[in-house]
């Protein structure tokens, strides 16, 4: 579900996940050190490599984290939306973005520099604790995501995610992609054109029906069926 996120940092920083249940005296200090930016679709936020001297939250905007393959193949890790926190490992390693980020559409951007977050952090252990939950619902989900990429094909990796999109568009049947599908080949690793291929058969076995940007599941049993590697594409 998409957050429609106040004008004012302090509002914007209230609806995020990892500062709810904070004081307005803490939402003011950690107000008073961010730094908003301002990207155009497609610009580069960080590049992997890059010092990891703060993290960043979406105020408005949507963004990727990705890495480049030595053969220059993209893949991406995360997808992020307003009010979400990206790059906060950063934080507590002292080391460099271990990928890259950048916008996929114009985008409003907080920056918390690093120093000067770590000493309101040791100041409010329910900030502390906020931190922790975050970045352990990081990690589940990058096993999750190797789990995907190591044991499914691709057409389970499809489906998965249009089911996870169902659940997020409340259920429905009619399905508006939240990316290209270009951008969608690199998040399930795999090229364009062996995604092209897998929707082309996944509609003409009547799972689904494909309308440019557009699915419309017409049999979830078999969806089910081929995320969860019951069934395989003929």
């Amino acid at each position: 579900m998409k957050i429609t996120l106040p004008p004012s940092i302090e509002q914007t920083l209230s609806k995020v996940p990892l500062f709810q249940g904070l004081s307005q005296k803490f939402l003011e200090e950690i107000a008073s050190i961010v730094h908003k930016k301002e990207y155009r679709k497609g610009q580069l936020i960080f590049q992997e490599g890059d010092p990891g001297n703060g993290f960043y939250i979406v105020a408005s905007g949507r963004i990727k984290v990705f890495k480049i393959s030595p053969d220059g193949k993209e893949q991406i890790l995360h997808l992020f939306g307003p009010g979400e926190p990206f790059g906060e490992a950063a934080v507590f390693a002292k080391r460099p973005f271990p990928a890259s980020a950048a916008s996929l559409e114009d985008s409003t951007i907080l920056f918390l520099p690093r120093s000067a977050f770590v000493e309101i952090l040791a100041s409010d252990p329910a900030l502390s604790m906020n931190m922790l939950g975050i970045l352990s619902a990081r990690l589940r989900a990058f096993a999750s995501m190797i789990e995907q990429l190591s044991l499914r094909d691709v057409a389970g990796r499809l489906s998965a995610y249009l089911i996870l999109l169902s659940e997020r568009q409340e259920g429905r049947d009619e399905l508006s992609l939240d990316m290209t599908k270009a951008q969608l080949a690199a998040y399930l690793g795999t090229i364009p054109e062996t995604l092209s291929r897998v929707l082309a058969k996944m509609s003409s076995q009547n799972i689904i029906t494909v309308d440019g940007a557009r699915i419309i599941i017409d049999d979830r049993q078999a969806l089910e069926d081929l995320a969860v590697g019951l069934r395989r594409l003929a």
